[in-house]
């Protein structure tokens, strides 16, 4: 593993870790309502661009290696498309449950947790 991809992946895991904390509000004031759900989007916001960014150069690989592999070998073109499309469909789902999971960090936190009691 390189420096540079060590100090990226600490820098991602550094700054995961540090969004509860900014995300967590301790009075029922507005401001600190505003804070909470300021805190949220951005926490929300940042998983799903690194996965779909990283799933679309997943797929970009994918099908580049499937269309070097039927250029290569044409009689095996049903064997290839059968697993590039499976491959497809499992990138994609993950993006999907990252999406999801956005969601319910962009839905549920801010405006479940500090309700008007």
């Amino acid at each position: 593993m390189s420096k540079r991809t060590f100090w990226t992946t600490a820098l991602m895991v550094m700054a995961g870790v540090a969004f509860p904390l900014y995300a967590q509000g301790t009075a029922n004031s507005p401001e600190a309502r505003n804070e909470i759900i300021k805190w949220s989007i951005i926490a929300a916001s940042f998983p799903l661009g690194i996965a779909a960014a990283f799933g679309a150069l997943g797929q970009g690989k994918a099908i580049a290696a499937a269309a070097e592999a039927i250029a290569r070998n044409p009689s095996a073109t049903g064997d290839i498309r059968g697993a590039l499309l499976i491959g497809l469909v499992l990138i994609e789902s993950l993006v999907i449950y990252v999406l999801l999971i956005s969601l319910i960090l962009f839905f549920v936190l801010p405006f479940g947790s500090l309700v008007a009691k």
